[in-house]
């Protein structure tokens, strides 16, 4: 006999899309079988075995079926095609709301769950008192949770997922768990679950993070399982595809803005005059090492400088500043700094404009994929002359392993 806690055959989960709403109605009652639909597979023959105590953490990008995997395997959705097998009992934790009333109070919603994951009303009695002190929202567990912050709707869905002793957890990343005390409270409870042996099934855009937690990986591409087995060895191949991405924008088709068109690989689209209406553009950025090459990965120590290119269209704006952020692939926010705050002035004159920030230490976070936003205003307006997401991705390569997002520099004394 095996010791799977989940097997996938052949799972396939399909959807039809319609130009128009109304082409549904007429493709149901079509007496001649008209399609007016096409087919979109989001995950296409997938067969995976995942042994008992097993920790697998899945990546990949923006719709490549992480999340309807696990929808899939918690029944929140049925295959188009495809069987699981499922052995023990599932907590999960998806999207906010999933298996909640929002009229019910949280105490018979915490019952409604039980019974979800196969227990009677009695076993979730014994249940019920750890479920409140963990959660530690106070009298609202007594009201509809409709009256919720997502921050306590977060808590309460947590509590019920990791108190129910479940065999199987499931945690997908687009679930906010509060705040940090909490966030720490909730990792130390599942640290504790995975070395009593549950199997866990963890999505997250944190590299640094499967690395640590995950004895298995698993890269989904387009629908299809890419890479399945060693952590460090899915993680490497997923990030070196990352780095492909950046040459070839082909391959990342989602979370692009358009206005970022222009090949800033190779240098930065020409200067040219902006509509009557605008005073200044973004017209891109480069990321070059510390020898002016441009560099697509950097170690955390290595120092980097971010060259923002920009046109200035009317010299009228008094006080111009210049935003640069840093953030995770995940949206992460890590790090904000402007010219304002620094007591920089930039140049702002007719034409193509550069300006250098310099990151003479190394950005220092944990090791992962990150990208730069970067924002033109002038201090005394409301709105920014333009702001530019996701303008450019990068890649931390580091050896250290560690908790959170960033190193500071220390050493250990006797």
């Amino acid at each position: 006999m095996d010791n799977n806690a989940i097997t996938i055959s052949n799972l396939t989960k399909c959807y039809r899309l319609y130009e128009k709403p109304f082409d549904r109605v007429k493709e149901t009652f079509s007496f001649s079988r008209s399609k007016y639909s096409k087919e979109k597979c989001v995950l296409d023959h997938i067969s995976l075995e995942i042994k008992q105590g097993d920790v697998v953490g899945i990546v990949g990008t923006n719709g490549a079926g992480k999340s309807t995997l696990l929808k899939l395997v918690t029944g929140v959705l049925t295959p188009t095609s495809g069987t699981i097998s499922i052995r023990g009992k599932i907590a999960a934790l998806l999207e906010l709301g999933t298996g909640f009333n929002p009229e019910f109070t949280g105490i018979k919603n915490i019952y409604l769950n039980g019974t979800m994951m196969g227990f009677s009303h009695e076993e979730m009695e014994g249940k019920i008192q750890s479920i409140i002190d963990f959660a530690d929202i106070g009298d609202f567990i007594y009201q509809p949770v409709k009256t919720y912050s997502s921050g306590m709707f977060a808590r309460l869905a947590f509590a019920v997922a990791i108190n129910v002793e479940p065999d199987i957890l499931i945690v997908d990343e687009a679930l906010s768990v509060g705040d940090l005390r909490f966030q720490m409270k909730c990792m130390d409870k599942m640290k504790s679950m995975m070395d009593s042996g549950v199997t866990v099934l963890f999505v997250s855009h944190d590299i640094n993070a499967i690395r640590r937690l995950c004895t298995k990986g698993l890269w989904l591409l387009d629908g299809k399982v890419q890479t399945y087995g060693d952590t460090n060895r899915v993680c490497d191949q997923y990030l070196d595809y990352l780095k492909m991405c950046d040459m070839d924008e082909e391959c990342l088709p989602e979370n692009k803005d358009e206005n970022n068109s222009e090949d800033i690989i190779e240098g930065i689209a020409e200067f040219r005059k902006g509509s009557e209406e605008a005073v200044g553009e973004i017209a891109g950025i480069r990321i070059v090492n510390e020898k002016g090459e441009p560099c697509e990965e950097f170690d955390l120590f290595e120092k980097m400088i971010v060259e923002v290119y920009y046109d200035v269209f009317d010299e009228k704006v008094a006080h111009p500043v210049l935003g640069v952020a840093l953030k995770r692939i995940d949206d992460e926010y890590i790090c904000g700094v402007n010219t304002m705050l620094d007591n920089e002035k930039i140049p702002w004159k007719y034409g193509r404009n550069c300006y250098k920030l310099c990151y003479t230490h190394g950005i220092r976070t944990l090791g992962g994929r990150y990208y730069f936003d970067v924002a033109l205003f002038d201090k005394t307006a409301t709105v920014p002359i333009q702001y530019r997401a996701k303008i450019k991705e990068f890649t931390v390569t580091a050896d250290y392993i560690g908790e959170g997002v960033c190193i500071i520099p220390h050493e250990w004394r006797k």
